[in-house]
């Protein structure tokens, strides 16, 4: 375990005074985050990932999965938010609720599946307690035993506890378990725009989920994938190898056939120079939101492209159908877990587990009343960069690895955040980097940081 200095070990009892790291007094996090670097701690400690579950991903808005994932009734998916092992289900009514998986008799988990029907009612396979979908009881097996006692069915004890509040936001599930707080579309704020670019490009507004995801385990703090999604340095670095072999094919074919697969060009734009990278703007919003505006061409001229711009033209108008498909965005982020690329309709989605633990979970959508062709395009890139088999996930994953092993070392207490620091121009609390390359991604995460954990 990586020795912490003196501050570092108060958050567990010592002179700054915190028994407990998730009591409600404020956690001392102005050691921890300067404004160009930050503590190698924030990345290894276990206390402050316990205080980040607590503080942060139990209290805000978190993704549970798209509607289209539950589409009868009785249909459930099984999601973790913070700690809290929940179950998302749809209701009669066709609404959502999202339920703790938990029996409220012995706490046996209602459901072992990650998804499936449960009929009209969860029946725990433990003593067939069971629930009516809004996790209310509907009975109790040999009920005369509990006569006398708390446990009766007018007690709100013998609910199945649920999430607080829950609400969509074109199609996308969200829950939080803090009964108060942000609505929904004020956590999000300007990183909406995620969801309704990727909900824009179907003719009919709506994208449905793809039920097969990939799911990696990173060995490696959440916040390394965070920083790295808007990190435009390192692309030509990391994914170097990839990006100049698929460029190397990709001009062959072009020579040879007059043209290439997409899919080349995919891959060999992450081995654009230094200078293409500082070109493109990043946009930093409250909360530790951002945006990573487009750099890869994903408007080619041929007949698939066409069909689809006449369907979108068909469907909204000229004048907007150049606005949705214009729109310069490669990457959204929805701190601290969301990675969402829009143009492409994936989806990436964290679950953290442990200080050097995490699951990503991979999602792909479908444009409703689009053309094949335009799925099986956003398809290769789902399975080209963003699987656990590519290269470019490969690279990226090793990187993050590693990352955590050092920062668990003794080899430096800081991590530098400096690049271009104080160059960024900053307007109503939105900063936007003059260099792609600047660091005010992470720098602007750590702000949020720095206000959930202290809180």
């Amino acid at each position: 375990m990586a020795v912490r200095p003196a501050w570092i070990a108060g958050l567990h009892g010592g002179s700054l005074g915190f028994s407990n790291p998730l009591q409600e007094s404020p956690m001392r996090v102005d050691h921890l985050v300067e404004p160009d670097r930050v503590h190698r701690t924030v990345y290894t400690d276990q206390a402050i990932f316990d205080a980040e579950m607590e503080k942060i991903f139990e209290r805000i808005w978190i993704y549970c999965g798209h509607e289209s994932q539950v589409k009868a009734p009785g249909d459930y998916w099984a999601v973790t938010i913070g700690r809290q092992p929940m179950v998302m289900v749809r209701q009669k009514d066709g609404s959502i609720q999202v339920l703790h998986n938990r029996c409220p008799h012995r706490g046996v988990q209602l459901v072992g599946n990650r998804s499936g029907n449960t009929g009209s009612a969860f029946v725990c396979s433990y003593h067939a307690w069971s629930f009516h979908l809004d996790g209310s009881v509907r009975a109790i097996p040999l009920a005369k035993g509990y006569e006398n006692t708390r446990m009766t069915r007018d007690n709100p004890d013998c609910n199945v506890k649920r999430a607080p509040r829950v609400d969509s936001y074109r199609g996308f599930v969200f829950a939080s378990l803090s009964p108060d707080g942000p609505s929904l579309q004020e956590f999000l704020g300007e990183a909406r725009i995620a969801f309704d670019d990727m909900c824009d490009r179907s003719p009919v507004g709506e994208v449905e989920v793809v039920p097969v995801c990939h799911r990696v385990i990173q060995r490696s703090n959440w916040k390394f994938f965070m920083e790295n999604q808007l990190d435009a340095l390192h692309p030509s670095v990391t994914h170097q190898s990839t990006g100049i072999s698929a460029g190397r094919v990709e001009k062959r074919l072009k020579e040879q056939r007059g043209a290439a697969p997409l899919y080349y060009h995919y891959l060999s734009t992450f081995a654009s120079s230094f200078d293409q990278w500082d070109s493109v703007q990043t946009i930093n919003f409250p909360r530790g939101h951002g945006l990573l505006k487009a750099y890869m061409g994903l408007r080619p001229s041929d007949p698939e492209t066409r069909e689809y711009e006449a369907l979108l033209e068909k469907a909204y108008g000229k004048q907007k159908m150049e606005e949705y498909l214009s729109r310069s965005i490669h990457h959204v982020l929805v701190y601290p877990y969301l990675s969402v690329q829009s143009p492409l309709q994936q989806l990436r989605c964290l679950r953290p587990i442990a200080p050097d633990k995490t699951l990503s979970e991979i999602w792909h959508f479908r444009l409703k009343g689009a053309p094949e062709a335009i799925y099986r395009r956003s398809l290769w890139y789902y399975n080209l960069v963003n699987s656990p088999a590519t290269m470019i996930n490969a690279d990226d994953l090793e990187n993050w690895t590693k990352g955590q092993w050092g920062l668990q070392s003794r080899g430096g207490d800081w991590v530098s955040f400096h690049r271009w620091h104080g160059d960024d121009r900053e307007e109503n609390g939105v900063a936007y980097s003059n260099h792609g390359t600047s660091e005010v991604v992470m720098r602007n995460q750590f702000r949020a940081w720095t206000q959930y954990m202290a809180a």
